[in-house]
């Protein structure tokens, strides 16, 4: 049986953090399911700590804030030398629907992937699909990615995603501080891993507000892009 743990990266997510890990004990209980989890506490300022310590859930915390890339990579840390054989990035906003885990890990229980992508694009019924802007971006971000690798694919900044071991102990080694889905996505193509995408459940976000605001849309755009270049041109990130 392979054990799957699931990376929660969190900053400053008091208002949702004890739903999200409620809904992952919950699923287990009902589908007989172990689905491992750890918190990775990325310095937050609000009670998101305080939570963690009284619940008793179990978290690493970060004695500096080291953003999104930081925070996974300890996951990955984590992940590599706890010996699990696939690794599940899930939010800690209640964005990631815990019911489509199963679908994310079956290529890879099937060794049939190296790396799952939750996408939100493949089929038109999906819950919750973003704002227009941003999935223009990701429609931009997409075609780039498809010049540079000659694959297509369709969610390229979906955080939903899940891993093997393989690229658990890649991740742990080396993560990028920035733009971690798009790049690794570049990278992992670019170097022939099984990269797969899977139609998956995603909610909006009840709390908190996305990192990327209106006005950074531009310089977040220009940025992705040049870093894939530089992946692409160095076959590294």
């Amino acid at each position: 049986m392979s054990k799957v743990l699931l990376i929660i990266p969190a900053y400053d997510e008091e208002a949702s953090i004890l739903r999200t890990c409620q809904s992952i004990v919950d699923y287990n209980d009902q589908h007989h399911t172990d689905y491992d989890f750890i918190v990775i506490n990325d310095s937050s300022n609000d009670s998101t700590g305080r939570i963690l310590d009284e619940k008793k859930l179990p978290h690493i915390d970060h004695i500096y804030n080291l953003g999104i890339g930081g925070a996974l990579q300890t996951g990955y840390k984590y992940a590599r030398d706890y010996d699990y054989d696939i690794a599940v990035q899930f939010d800690g906003d209640g964005q990631h629907d815990i019911n489509s885990i199963s679908d994310l890990i079956k290529p890879i229980k099937a060794k049939e992937a190296d790396l799952v992508i939750g996408s939100r694009f493949i089929t038109k019924n999906g819950r919750f699909r973003s704002t227009f802007a941003r999935r223009i971006g990701i429609k931009l971000i997409s075609n780039y990615m498809k010049l540079l690798t000659g694959r297509r694919i369709t969610d390229t900044t979906s955080g939903f995603r899940a891993c093997n071991r393989g690229l658990i102990n890649e991740f742990a080694h080396n993560y990028p501080s920035e733009y971690p889905e798009p790049v690794t996505t570049t990278f992992c193509l670019l170097r022939k891993d099984r990269v797969m995408e899977v139609q998956v459940g995603m909610n909006a976000r009840t709390a908190g507000s996305s990192s990327i605001h209106t006005w950074k849309k531009a310089y977040y755009m220009v940025n992705v892009l040049m870093t894939l270049l530089v992946v692409k041109i160095r076959g590294r990130y």
